[in-house]
């Protein structure tokens, strides 16, 4: 139940900026919508295209049909593959087939997945540093024969490995992780294999680093803050994983309607972010269920605009 209007006590909302959708979400949303325009619904998206159940239940209701796997696709449907990337083996089963597909898999993962190639071509053993089971994961272990590659999850990992080559080693990281967290990760393998190749640049990608940055430089200023992403989105867990560290209760949340209004309380400064699966949209129906209870008094963070866009598959630019 909502308060009575006088009753509303003050809020001030700190959103961080940026948030929200990244380039590699907008794309692989935009494949999704250019595929249904070209061939028509049904068109079949293995697994989410992003992690974010308003994005993908939006999809669905343009004629988007959500499998796990390409047994469920009939023959003569379209399939995607999502922004996470996937195994060599999907889409040589796809042309198996004889499947129409579009990949949306993000370029920043892609960069990933060269770099792995690379990496194996030179004969080197690659340490991964990931989380076990997610969908990124997969996809990239998929890339090289299982054998030359090993997952590290921790700095508690890195002192267990033993590689058969100690000095013909590299690493690579998946694109949505903590950054400080990585960091740490980084300075370990490094301190024990001296000699290990890092990347050619940095793997975590843009998107995750400055939404991370915007959670960190809001922080001081909040007493709660609301991260708004799904609970299986890597790099939402870990903003609210950022702010934790930093001193101030966080609470990851799908929507407005998730909102623990008894957790949250009545404090003075609410600090409000969003993954980069979760449309501005919902951020705004957070506010607006904000105001429902508070005297709100909304300001948005400084930021640099992020200017990064990425091109899309040609079979689908006419």
């Amino acid at each position: 139940m909502a308060f009575p209007m006088l009753n509303r006590p003050p809020l001030r909302i700190l959103i961080a900026a940026p948030r929200g959708f990244c380039a590699g979400v907008d794309r692989a949303i935009q494949i999704v919508e250019l595929a249904l325009e070209r061939f028509g619904a049904p068109v079949y998206v293995r697994h989410e295209i992003v992690h974010n159940r308003f994005v993908v239940d939006r999809l669905r209701e343009l004629g988007a049909v959500f499998v796990d796997e390409l047994d469920e696709v009939p023959d003569d449907r379209p399939v995607v593959f999502s922004a996470h990337g996937v195994p060599k083996s999907v889409p040589a089963e796809a042309q198996g087939r004889g499947l129409a597909y579009v990949d949306a898999t993000c370029p920043l993962v892609s960069k990933v997945h060269r770099q792995a190639e690379r990496l194996i071509a030179e004969g080197r053993h690659i340490l991964f540093i990931g989380h076990a089971g997610h969908p990124e994961v997969i996809g990239t272990f998929g890339q090289v024969p299982p054998a030359s590659i090993t997952l590290i999850e921790t700095v508690e990992d890195v002192a267990t490995i033993q590689p058969a080559d100690m000095t013909n080693l590299a690493f690579l990281t998946q694109t949505t992780l903590s950054v400080d967290d990585t960091a740490a990760i980084v300075d370990a393998l490094k301190a024990r294999f001296p000699e290990i190749r890092a990347p050619r640049s940095e793997d975590i990608c843009y998107a995750t680093s400055n939404r991370q940055a915007a959670v960190k430089a809001i922080a001081p200023e909040c007493d709660k803050m609301l991260v708004i992403g799904a609970p299986n989105s890597s790099n939402s867990q870990r903003l609210a994983e950022v702010a934790e560290r930093l001193g101030v209760p966080s609470r990851l949340i799908e929507r407005a309607a998730d909102i623990d209004w008894e957790w949250l309380g009545h404090p003075s400064t609410l600090g409000l972010t969003a993954g980069a699966s979760a449309p501005e949209l919902l951020v705004r129906e957070v506010v607006e269920a904000l105001n429902a209870r508070f005297e709100v008094t909304e300001e948005q963070a400084d930021h640099s605009p992020e200017r990064m866009t990425f091109k899309l598959p040609r079979e689908l630019v006419v």
